[in-house]
């Protein structure tokens, strides 16, 4: 299932903040924050908010991400790679908005099967 997650960047503020915003808003928070902001960039509107979107198959992830770097600049975007923990990728759209992009690997299925093959899990 594909899941559109809130991601909020802060400059050194954000276990106060959330802790502030927990307060005010009561029960649990259903966003992902950091105070890592790319080294070149100064909090600015538009940059320390950005979208995070899990649980898709690379093939769906990729059909979005293509859609969304149209237009993009090419210093802030981080293709589509398979890692340890699955497919990651980023990117800042036309309009200064960051996407995080997390999924199952490109190849799962062959993993999956190079792992039964060599006898594990």
């Amino acid at each position: 299932m594909r899941n559109l997650t809130p991601f909020l960047l802060f400059d050194g503020d954000c276990a106060q903040a959330m802790t502030s915003y927990r307060s005010c808003l009561g029960g649990e928070l259903e966003l992902s924050a950091t105070d890592r902001l790319h080294p070149v960039r100064k909090p600015r509107q538009g940059n320390t908010v950005a979208i995070y979107l899990t649980g898709s198959t690379y093939t769906e992830l990729k059909e979005i991400f293509d859609r969304l770097s149209a237009g993009a600049p090419k210093d802030l975007l981080d293709e589509l790679r398979d890692m340890p923990f699955g497919t990651y990728g980023h990117l800042a759209d036309k309009y200064g908005v960051h996407s995080f992009f997390r999924g199952e690997r490109r190849n799962a299925m062959s993993s999956w099967l190079t792992t039964r093959r060599c006898g594990g899990g």
